[in-house]
């Protein structure tokens, strides 16, 4: 089993247009292309990459409720500081 644990694979014969897209996303989402494929092939079969844990949100969806004291605290971020800015 040990062995298997860090085994690598050799894939032949990648379609150039698999390779450009999978090269583009590694890029895109400045992530190495061993990083990219691992998660694109984590994906295929069926299973969440780590790194690509999601969540909707719909458990606190809805959820919000009024509180002054935030909306004056964010209130005074939206205000500038002349002296700050001489």
């Amino acid at each position: 089993m040990a062995y298997n644990a860090g085994m690598q694979y050799t894939l032949r014969r990648i379609p150039k247009q698999l390779d450009a897209e999978v090269r583009r996303r590694a890029h895109e989402e400045r992530k190495s292309m061993n990083r990219a494929l691992l998660e694109a092939l984590a994906r295929g079969v069926g299973l969440q990459g780590e790194a690509q844990r999601q969540r909707d949100l719909s458990d606190i969806a809805g959820t919000w409720k009024k509180d002054a004291v935030f909306d004056r605290a964010i209130a005074e971020q939206d205000e500038v500081d002349e002296a700050l800015w001489k």
